[in-house]
């Protein structure tokens, strides 16, 4: 008698959910483009946290990095340019029982989405957001964004850019209620991986910044990193990210930084010598909007409905009133 007998077959939870219970569409995104290591490593959280497909939502605004929705297995909105935080900020007060994540680009968070960018940071809602930085315009094909580097060419800037790239990093540890602000590289899976963790676990807004690369239009943005790892600071600490044994022989410049020095975390995202890696800012303590706010009065459908009527009854046009108005300019008239 061949195969395994019954004593031998483990059982397997039939809830348990695997990679492709997240996998949507098949991602086109150009060959070796970092937003695949970026979709991975969010898949392996959803598989690994066992997150219920259906209480997931992956909200987006415009660009290459907006197509993380259709590559989801779960609920997902694909918005306006700029427009991906204010959407998931809805939905998030709307529904509060639900895991909220927002990819956008560089472009697409730090030019058209700036103001709620900073909004969101100051409101610090419960959200996970990722902004992928390869430093251009992708989708638009070749046009200089606000982290887009001095002197670098591009169609909009033929003869390099004009201006220092702006930071996300200082930007968002200087907004008020900042509570959570990480940066990564999306070529190292492992960090990649743990900062999403990290930022999922944190109760409030968490802002990842995930310098990315674009075969295409920005092949060579980040090959000082990729060739030379003293290049790359990277954060440890018990209460941050800690490197494996394989991890750190080959990432030897590192510093033990506490997430909750912020006057730390703002000297290392102003450094321009060195790119730090890992979880620079957190404070599980910050108020969240949504509980500031949340009322302690639950009011049920009638309820709802009573206010709704009450509030439109004050600019409804009703006939009695019509016909005196009517009356009233046929007599002015005579």
């Amino acid at each position: 008698m061949f195969g395994l007998s019954k004593q031998c077959v483990l059982e397997v939870n039939e809830e348990y959910k695997t990679l492709e219970d997240y996998q949507g569409r098949v991602a086109r995104w150009c060959p070796g483009c970092g937003d695949n290591g970026i979709l991975t490593a969010t898949q392996r959280l959803c598989r690994d946290e066992q997150l219920p497909p259906e209480k997931c939502v992956f909200v987006s605004g415009i660009g290459c990095a907006a197509r993380f929705p259709h590559y989801m297995s779960t609920y997902g909105f694909h918005g306006l340019h700029g427009r991906a935080l204010p959407t998931a900020q809805g939905v998030k007060i709307r529904r509060p029982d639900l895991h909220v994540f927002v990819n956008m680009g560089d472009g697409d968070c730090c030019s058209i989405g700036t103001a709620h960018w900073i909004h969101t940071v100051r409101t610090n809602m419960k959200l996970v957001a990722m902004m992928h930085d390869n430093n251009i315009y992708g989708l638009t094909k070749n046009q200089a964004s606000p982290t887009s580097p001095l002197g670098m060419k591009t169609n909009t800037t033929p003869q390099g850019a004009y201006l220092k790239a702006m930071n996300p990093l200082t930007v968002t540890l200087g907004i008020t209620n900042v509570s959570f602000v990480a940066q990564v590289v999306e070529w190292l899976p492992e960090v990649l991986y743990e900062a999403i963790r990290q930022a999922f676990h944190h109760n409030g807004f968490a802002f990842i910044r995930i310098l990315q690369r674009c075969p295409h239009f920005t092949p060579d943005a980040f090959s000082s990193l990729l060739s030379d790892p003293k290049n790359l600071l990277m954060l440890q600490h018990e209460d941050g990210i800690q490197l494996s044994e394989t991890m750190s022989r080959l990432y030897k410049t590192t510093e033990q930084h506490d997430p909750a020095d912020i006057n730390r975390a703002r000297e290392l995202a102003d450094r321009d010598d060195i790119v730090p890696v890992g979880i620079l800012y957190r404070n599980e303590n910050v108020p969240r909007y949504e509980q500031v706010t949340k009322s302690t009065h639950k009011s049920n459908w009638e309820q709802r409905e009573k206010v709704l009527n009450g509030a439109f009854d004050r600019f409804g046009i009703h006939a009695d009133v019509a016909s005196a108005n009517e009356g009233t300019k046929a007599g002015d008239g005579e």
